[in-house]
């Protein structure tokens, strides 16, 4: 049996988690067919059954309540740990999310098993071996997870979310979970939101990423840019030294500390393309570069380079848009 901690909001089941999901039934192939479970914490959408069952869950332990409605790693580890004994896994996985690394640490840490974060593939069940990212995603690890349950999370953007050909049950069933005192100790206390530009996508599912980097110069240096993003139904990304600059807010940041994004199309513009923002990119199916120097690594990298001051040509670019569109 294999068990699969996803990720709810208001914006339906994470996308992330939908991958890890995908993984799972690669392992329940390679098994013979080894049903595949999931277990939910806290509000969910309406729709949380159905979508699973598409991808192929038989089972969506849910676990709900007042103590569960804000995100608590410690919280959320006990309801994964109920629905790994309810259905006796063997595997219990998780997208690789800051979310659902730390619970899979703590499920981990709780059971007396070791845990691999951010695997790519699996090499076999017996042993189980995975190969997992490393060094910001500049290498690769084989590691064997010998104690049962094997536990680890899947990197985001790995493999393709995609529905099974075979529907699951997606049954709905109540996780009852018994808090104790340190479950409560740390946990969210409130949540706000960022508003998002209209008709922009939410970076880790937007499929045209506009990057920008030192390059820009400083909190004053985006406008082109966001300009370009909005002209082309994107989203604005940024380096982590942006960030940490204050030019930007984290929640911008791709990277290894940031978000991972698979676009169709990534425009980094004035970013060098250190490995750790190459971590949070290398999924992108298309990079166009924008930058000073051609020997950056990021230019080395990109499908296409243009060797420029990127506040000479994205300029150029959108009043080319605009010329075009009239």
């Amino acid at each position: 049996m294999i068990v699969v901690y996803v990720e709810t909001g208001a914006e339906g089941i994470d996308e992330v988690s939908l991958e890890a999901v995908t993984f799972a039934r690669t392992l329940s192939a390679a098994g013979n067919g080894v049903p595949v479970d999931a277990v939910a914490v806290g509000p969910a959408p309406a729709d949380l059954g159905p979508v699973l069952a598409s991808y192929g869950v038989r089972n969506v332990h849910h676990a709900d309540g007042e103590e569960l409605a804000l995100f608590s790693g410690s919280a959320a580890a006990s309801a994964v740990i109920a629905a790994r004994e309810a259905a006796r896994a063997v595997v219990v996985m998780a997208g690789g999310t800051n979310r659902g690394n730390e619970v899979m640490a703590r499920v981990a840490s709780r059971i007396g098993v070791p845990m691999a974060a951010n695997a790519v593939s699996f090499q076999g069940l017996a042993p189980f071996v995975v190969t997992r990212q490393v060094v910001g995603g500049a290498a690769l690890e084989e590691v064997k997870l010998g104690h049962r349950p094997a536990i680890f999370t899947v990197a985001g953007h790995a493999v393709e979310a995609k529905p099974a050909e075979t529907a699951g049950a997606g049954n709905l069933t109540p996780l009852a979970v018994t808090l104790t005192d340190a479950d409560r100790a740390v946990r969210a206390v409130s949540v706000e939101r960022e508003s998002a530009d209209a008709g922009a996508d939410s970076l880790k599912s937007a499929r045209v990423v506009i990057g920008a980097g030192r390059g820009a110069g400083g909190p004053d240096g985006f406008d082109h840019v966001q300009e370009l993003a909005k002209l082309l139904g994107g989203s604005l990304g940024v380096s982590r030294v942006v960030t940490s600059l204050g030019w930007r807010p984290h929640h911008e940041q791709v990277g290894q500390t940031g978000s991972r994004i698979a676009p169709e199309v990534y425009i980094p513009c004035g970013i060098s393309g250190a490995i750790q923002h190459w971590a949070g990119c290398a999924s992108s199916k298309v990079i166009v570069a924008i930058n000073t120097d051609p020997e950056a690594p990021m230019m080395t990298k990109a499908t296409y380079a243009v060797v420029g001051d990127m506040h000479e040509i994205v300029p150029a670019i959108n009043e080319e848009i605009h010329r075009r569109r009239g």
